[in-house]
């Protein structure tokens, strides 16, 4: 039996998206509205609701809860510093060997805040995959952008706060 090695190319097996916004609300409540549009508000494909679980403290899970124990991790929150940083590593909604590592930065500028977002990943990509990754992200930070201060405040329930879990 022989093998014979294939190659290919490093961008094939790579992702980097990056994309900023501006949102006219405090970094605090741009903070906040981020992470209920990550958690119990998430949509997914063609705008369906897809609620996620986002415990937002370090070491936190991301995932999508199908009940009966039933669901999906798609990862870790791997840093978090309210209301500047929240930075997620793992899989995410990929089915095939990947790492991936998701990183929304906050910063107010005058009465608005930019939120920067960067999705890297090393992996084994399907065709079309990557493209339908940044449509995802676009899908987010519209809904980000859509919020105002008060349905902030309203919806910030829908979040796992920053309780972390007691130490033994």
């Amino acid at each position: 039996m022989s093998l014979t090695p294939t190659a290919s190319p490093i961008a094939d097996l790579t992702l980097d998206i990056t994309e900023e916004i501006r949102v006219r609300s405090s970094v605090e409540d741009a903070f906040a509205a981020l992470l209920i549009e990550l958690g119990r508000e998430n949509r997914g494909i063609n705008d369906a609701p897809m609620p996620m679980v986002l415990e937002a403290w370090p070491g936190g899970r991301w995932f999508r809860d199908l009940g009966a124990g039933n669901g999906h991790c798609w990862g870790t929150v791997q840093a978090i510093q309210r209301p500047a940083l929240l930075e997620i590593s793992g899989p995410l909604m990929m089915s095939f060997p990947v790492a991936s590592n998701v990183q929304y930065r906050l910063k107010e500028d005058g009465d608005e805040t930019v939120i920067t977002l960067r999705h890297t990943a090393l992996g084994l990509f399907p065709d079309g995959m990557k493209a339908g990754l940044a449509g995802g992200w676009k899908g987010i930070s519209k809904r980000v952008a859509a919020r105002d201060r008060k349905s902030t405040r309203l919806n910030s329930s829908h979040v796992s706060e920053s309780r972390m879990p007691s130490s033994a």
